[in-house]
């Protein structure tokens, strides 16, 4: 969520930096100015009424003080009409401050100066590409025949279990899962974050701390009985976890992990893009966070994409780092790097991680702030990345390292994997 303040101070560069990420209602930052005017204006009137019970009461102890019993009486009565009056006012001051937040919460956050103008995903900036191309054989498949072949994830098995959407991995599917996981991890840790394994339900203060909700209701499952949400990452609990709290400036940057499954209803979905493994409702991920000083997040995001370039280095990938633009970023994000992919056998670039710098946009939300050597509170940055999402990493390791003879494992997940071919 915009901070108010920032907002009431430059009207004009908000409304600029939303027509970067074509929101279209802009008007909400007229609205709320307004409105908060209206609420500033109230709370004086409430304070002056404050003003007068106190300065009353006390005159009222010191009519009784001189017996001046009737004149303490009288002041009584007009302290009881100053109280009635400003129960009134406290009403409308809580109906305006609800009505503030709930025009706050429908702004994005503002996209960084480094996002490029554009409206759709061919306007992202291509930043880097990287790899080499793999040389297929000439009977090469892509993965939703590969899995077929080496019988390694059942996709109608999942329909029969629960819907379309949610594949069933086994035996060396299963294993190569395990492996992907685990050696994220280790990767993640040794970089110096903290494991955490959190719960895969949130309430729904956590979704809206994140900026879920009330963005993307539609794209979450939602457990009616007990007002639970599905998770969509780990992002979303495990941020949580510094919710309301004040952290030391030394204790900063604060770096977690998480593995989790996801669920995401993707409502709507269909086509080619959705085949086999490219688009699914749950998935594995490991997701990285960290929350830091305002003066250092965009150096931790530059930090962050180089650690998720690494770990695709080390798979022997062929990828490439885009910059997005302002149509394509998310809710929360104010600048967000997508790593891509290279799909050999369906000669095309999948998606297989985000790393954004959400400012102070979630943190405002949550209430995570920290004390700084001034001893000032301030809100902390917020920053999250996948490293992985390992349905689309799944598809281009089996396509990419496909040979006659089997699927060649990279070398770095031999050791979790127990073998160097899938046959």
């Amino acid at each position: 969520m915009l901070q108010l303040a920032f907002i009431r101070q430059n009207r004009d560069l908000v409304k600029e930096r939303l027509a970067v990420k074509h929101f279209a209602d802009v008007s909400l930052v007229d609205q709320i100015i307004d409105l908060d005017e209206q609420r500033r204006k109230t709370q004086l009137e409430n304070d002056e009424l404050a003003a007068k019970v106190n300065a009353a009461s006390k005159e009222i102890g010191m009519l009784m003080s001189k017996g001046q019993k009737e004149e303490a009486e009288a002041k009584k009565a007009e302290v009881a009409q100053y109280k009635e009056s400003s129960k009134n006012i406290a009403d409308q001051l809580s109906a305006l401050e609800q009505q503030v937040n709930d025009l706050l919460v429908r702004l994005p956050n503002l996209p960084s100066t480094l996002v490029p103008v554009g409206k759709t995903a061919e306007d992202n900036v291509n930043v880097k590409e990287s790899g080499d191309e793999p040389v297929l054989h000439a009977k090469a498949k892509p993965h939703w025949d590969l899995i077929e072949q080496y019988d390694i994830v059942n996709f109608e098995l999942g329909v029969k279990i629960t819907g379309r959407g949610f594949p069933v991995y086994k035996g060396k599917g299963a294993k190569l899962q395990r492996a992907l996981i685990q050696y994220f991890l280790d990767y993640n840790t040794a970089a110096g974050y903290i494991e955490y394994l959190p719960p895969f339900m949130v309430n729904e203060a956590s979704a809206y701390g994140t900026g879920q909700l009330p963005d993307k209701e539609g794209q979450m499952y939602y457990m009616q009985a007990d007002n639970f949400y599905m998770i969509p990452t780990a992002e979303v609990p495990v941020t949580n976890v510094y919710r309301d709290e004040i952290v030391k400036e030394n204790e900063l940057p604060i770096k977690m992990t998480a593995y989790t499954p996801c669920f995401r209803r993707e409502a709507g979905s269909f086509g080619a893009d959705v085949r086999g493994l490219n688009r699914v409702h749950q998935f594995d991920k490991v997701e990285i966070i960290q929350l830091t000083h305002p003066d250092k997040s965009y150096a931790t995001l530059d930090e962050m994409v180089a650690h998720v370039e690494k770990l695709l280095q080390n798979l022997g990938l062929k990828y490439r780092i885009l910059r997005l633009c302002g149509g394509d970023m998310s809710f929360t994000s104010a600048l967000t790097y997508d790593f891509e992919v290279w799909s050999a056998a369906q000669k095309k670039w999948l998606e297989c991680s985000s790393v954004s710098n959400f400012e102070s946009f979630q943190t405002n939300r949550m209430k995570i702030r920290f004390k700084d050597e001034k001893g000032k509170t301030q809100l902390a940055h917020s920053l999250n990345g996948s490293s992985l999402a390992l349905p689309r990493i799944m598809a281009a390791l089996l396509e990419n390292n496909q040979t006659e003879s089997g699927i060649v494992i990279p070398e770095v997940l031999r050791t979790y994997f127990g073998s160097d071919m899938i046959n």
